[in-house]
């Protein structure tokens, strides 16, 4: 069964990478628009916007989401279910946690008179920052159907292929956000 499963998911990883690669270059171009439009030279500046205070939770949350997986994915090596559930819940909470924080982020800035519609370097940071946040949306409603499908106990191999399929998007959007600290918050906090 597992030389089947790994054969049929063959197909399904390459082209999990190759939608990767075009999210890849769908966010190097956000980058560059934002590097192109901030900072502003009329309306706020990323300095009067930025709290570091925000910036380090969410990072503190997200960023620990992608070691409370690797927790799961070593209890799928000898298929430990009690380390799985740990492992996938967990990262569920802590990305529950990143976008409620995300959307208090959003909605704080918003109601500070920073909104989408007061210049280029706003426009850039939401649509930026705002996909990658649709991106752990969308993360976090994947979680939900691997522990329903985890829950139902489907074959283990192919459990374990979804898994590693979620693994990759996960850790992708990890670096993602990895390079919004570098590019978006650090050249204006500190």
């Amino acid at each position: 069964m597992k030389q089947t499963s790994e054969v049929l998911f063959n197909d399904k990883k390459l082209g999990f990478f190759l939608y990767l690669v075009v999210e890849a270059i769908m966010f190097a171009t956000l980058f560059a628009t934002y590097i192109l439009y901030t900072p502003s030279h009329r309306g706020a500046n990323p300095t009067e916007v930025y709290e570091l205070r925000t910036v380090v939770l969410t990072s503190v949350f997200l960023l620990s989401s992608s070691g409370t997986l690797l927790i799961a994915e070593s209890g799928l090596k000898n298929w430990n279910r009690l380390k799985i559930w740990i492992g996938l819940g967990t990262t569920f909470l802590l990305g529950s946690i990143f976008m409620g924080l995300e959307i208090h982020e959003f909605y704080k800035y918003w109601s500070e008179g920073y909104t989408l519609t007061m210049n280029n370097f706003l426009a850039s940071f939401y649509v930026l920052v705002g996909l990658h946040a649709s991106h752990v949306a969308f993360g976090l409603v994947w979680m939900i159907l691997l522990m329903v499908q985890f829950k139902q106990t489907i074959p283990k191999a192919l459990f374990k292929e979804k898994h590693k399929i979620f693994n990759y998007y996960w850790h992708f959007v990890d670096v993602i956000w990895v390079l919004i600290i570098l590019i978006v918050y650090a050249p204006y906090l500190f």
